[in-house]
C-alpha cells in the first residue's frame, strides 16, 4: 500500500520557489531519510506533506486519501517540525495532555508510557520552562508517537540529545516501524540516516531525488 504520494507539488512564496515539481511514492511500513543542506527545502516539504501548508500547485496523497481535496489533514500523523512549541509554564506531563485531549485517543497511562519510552520521568514536577534542550527534543518525540500514528515526520529527532539518548531515541523509532509506522524522517547526522533509513532522498533547491547510496 502507498503510504505517501507527492504528484508534481510545488510551492512559491513572495516568487520564490520552495520547492519545484517534486514527485515521489512511499510505501506504507519504510523509513524515509531526507538530507540536504539547511534551507534546501526539507521543512517545507514536511509542511506540506503534513497539511500545514497548501502547494501552490500539484497534489500530496496519504494513505489513498488527497490532502486539501478528501481530507483536510491526515488522519493519523505525528510529528516534530522544527523546534519543538511547548506550554512552559507546565510540566511535560500536562503538554501531553493538553495535545491528547484534543483527540482523546489516548489516555494518561499511554501518556506517561510514550514519556519513559524516551527516557523521561512523567512525575518530574518541573516546568517545561526548566527542561534543557534534550528534554525538550524528548518530549517531542514522545509527543509525535504517543497516539501510535499511521504517519510519524521526525525533523532532526536527534538534536541536543546525548549518546545514550540517540540509542535509545534509535530503538523507539525502529519499534514504532515493527508496530507498522511509516517514518519520514530529516537529519544532519550521517549515523542517523545509515542506521535507521530504508531509502534515502535528496533535497537540492526544492528538487528532491532518491540517493542510489543511503549515506
Amino acid at each position: 500500500m502507498v503510504a505517501v504520494q507527492l504528484n508534481k507539488v510545488s510551492k512559491t512564496i513572495k516568487g520564490r520557489e520552495i520547492l519545484s515539481d517534486v514527485s515521489f511514492t512511499i510505501e506504507k511500513g519504510k523509513i524515509i531519510g531526507f538530507v540536504g543542506r539547511n534551507g534546501s527545502g526539507k521543512s517545507m516539504l514536511f509542511r506540506v506533506i503534513t497539511g500545514l501548508v497548501k502547494p501552490t500547485s500539484g497534489e500530496v496523497s496519504l494513505f489513498g486519501e488527497t490532502l486539501h481535496r478528501t481530507i483536510s489533514f491526515p488522519r493519523s500523523v505525528g510529528m516534530i517540525l522544527e523546534k519543538p512549541g511547548f506550554l512552559e509554564q507546565y510540566t511535560g506531563f500536562d503538554n501531553l495532555k493538553f495535545l491528547a485531549d484534543i483527540q482523546r485517543k489516548i489516555g494518561p497511562e499511554r501518556i506517561k508510557e510514550a514519556m519513559v519510552q524516551v527516557g523521561l520521568d512523567p512525575e518530574d514536577k518541573r516546568n517545561v520552562k526548566a527542561y534543557s534542550l534534550g528534554m525538550k527534543q524528548k518530549l517531542a518525540i514522545a509527543q509525535a508517537i504517543m497516539e501510535e500514528p499511521e504517519l510519524i515526520l521526525l525533523d532532526e529527532p536527534t538534536n541536543g540529545l546525548d549518546e545514550d539518548s540517540v540509542k535509545k531515541v534509535y530503538d523507539l523509532i525502529k519499534k514504532e516501524n515493527e508496530r507498522g509506522a511509516t517514518i519520514l524522517l530529516t537529519s544532519h547526522h550521517k549515523a542517523d540516516i545509515e542506521t535507521l533509513c530504508h531509502e534515502v532522498y535528496k533535497v537540492d533547491s526544492g528538487k528532491v531525488s532518491k540517493a542510489e547510496d543511503p549515506s
